[in-house]
């Protein structure tokens, strides 16, 4: 078993010489064996090694006693020890969560102060092969992702060093083989043979099923677990690149949206991870009720032809299509009125709320085909002119029209996201004339006379 574990270590780069190691140790054969394991490569390897070992209070004078165990032998052995209470009960009644994820956030809150205050490199825990395997049996009846199928990491980044599973390797038989030869009597808690508990009924009527027909699942799982880890780390490596391509932020609203032509581009494995960023940049929490029937509604959204839809996520999060683009927000964040009615001087400039600017001056007649320069003779409008957003009954014309026509209509022929319409800017003369939906539609005044000075309306987007 020694070798076998060196070779890990050595193989994932887990451990270097002259380091800190904290080791989590609850008295069982698994963190026994480990803690021992390390201690006989301890001067070989120059490690300065530190036993924490947590008592949970589930188990009244078991769990303490537990802990007294773990004590003596360290004295015995020579390692300096660590010892801890939680109140998990406590934890349960305030967090609402069950009684295995709360003492599971205790220990590793112990780990973590337990870290920062040595300054250790490592946390070391005893996790073996056959907990890789419930691990992955457990997570493949929880999730339809593939990104979430993938087992526990053997390094990983934590406080200010990694946490480290040398045992990854080997299994339960092998830890149960070496606590013999080396003379460790573990304590033995009766709740890991209670089936009542997730890992326990897996631990008891699958895995014996499963080595029936390989013995050596745990290497083969491991394996997997690795390969798996590797292609969505490129993955997502590469989702990352094009959500910075083709999604767009806003930080203040906490919006985000993209034009679904160039979402599609990408490979579909890229799309669903980059929806699953967005949602983690949106919400500071991912609700519990969050699953893979959001997905499903998502890429639903996309395929949908029919103009413009709206879908409900949980925690008031909307998802809009309005045409070709798709945009997340949170309808209670920011709600305001985005009207508008700005006095354009002439010669004048307005700044507009998303920071694009509207300039008007005197001008020879200039014939132009820029949809943002908009042109008429001064004696054809009533002064002041206005930059202002829609309002009912809003209607415009222009030449070679019969009448005039809605500007919610215009909106809509031009494919305008229902969200853009009522923050559009559009000019218009002092009696309300529109003059010109900037950008989409030049109108005609309905007076047509004419002098010699000219008005050249100017539009320049802004950054916001």
């Amino acid at each position: 078993m020694e070798q076998a574990v060196l070779k890990f270590i050595i193989k994932h780069q887990l451990m270097a010489e002259n380091a800190n190691v904290l080791v989590g140790v609850s008295g069982g054969p698994d963190s026994m064996a480990l803690l021992h394991f390390l201690h006989s490569i301890r001067r070989k390897w120059n490690l300065n090694l530190t036993a924490v070992s947590i008592d949970h209070q589930l188990r009244g004078e078991q769990s303490r006693e537990d802990l007294e165990y773990v004590q003596a032998v360290c004295k015995k052995w020579g390692i300096p020890f660590i010892g801890a209470t939680v109140d998990v009960q406590a934890y349960i009644k305030e967090h609402q969560v069950g009684t295995e994820l709360a003492a599971r956030e205790l220990r590793y809150q112990v780990f973590h102060e337990q870290m920062d205050r040595l300054n250790a490199d490592y946390l070391a825990l005893g996790h073996h092969g056959d907990d890789q395997v419930e691990t992955m049996l457990m997570r493949l009846t929880r999730t339809a992702s593939s990104s979430m199928f993938n087992g526990m990491p053997f390094k990983r980044i934590f406080a200010k060093g990694m946490i480290i599973r040398p045992f990854l390797c080997i299994t339960k038989k092998d830890i149960e083989v070496y606590c013999k030869a080396n003379q460790i009597v573990p304590r033995i808690d009766p709740t890991n043979f209670d089936t009542i508990y997730t890992r326990n009924f897996f631990r008891k009527n699958l895995l014996p099923l499963i080595k029936e027909k390989n013995n050596n699942i745990h290497i083969t799982i491991q394996h997997l677990s690795e390969t798996l880890k590797e292609d969505e780390e490129f993955l997502q490596t590469e989702a990352r690149q094009m959500v910075k391509e083709v999604v767009e932020f806003n930080t203040i609203t906490r919006s985000a949206s993209f034009q679904i032509e160039s979402f599609r581009k990408h490979a579909h494995a890229l799309q669903r991870r980059s929806f699953h960023l967005i949602l983690d940049y949106l919400y500071k929490e991912l609700p519990k009720d969050l699953s893979y029937v959001h997905e499903e509604y998502f890429f639903a959204l996309l395929d949908y032809n029919k103009g413009s839809t709206r879908i409900d996520f949980p925690s008031n999060l909307k998802l809009e299509k309005s045409y070709d683009r798709l945009t997340f927000y949170f309808a209670d964040i920011n709600p305001h009125d985005p009207s508008y009615d700005e006095t354009l001087a002439l010669p004048g400039k307005v700044e507009l709320p998303d920071g694009s600017k509207v300039y008007a001056d005197l001008t020879d007649k200039i014939e132009t085909s820029d949809p943002y320069q908009y042109t008429c003779n001064i004696d054809q409008v009533t002064r002041p002119l206005h930059i202002r957003t829609r309002r009912a009954g809003d209607r415009m014309s222009w030449k070679g029209l019969k009448g005039s026509k809605k500007l919610k209509d215009i909106f809509i022929d031009s494919k305008i996201p229902i969200k853009e319409r009522d923050s559009w800017p559009i000019l218009v003369d002092h009696n309300d004339e529109v003059l010109w939906v900037i950008g989409l539609k030049k109108g005609q005044p309905k007076s047509q006379t004419v002098n010699g000075k000219w008005i050249q309306v100017h539009y320049k987007k802004g950054n916001v």
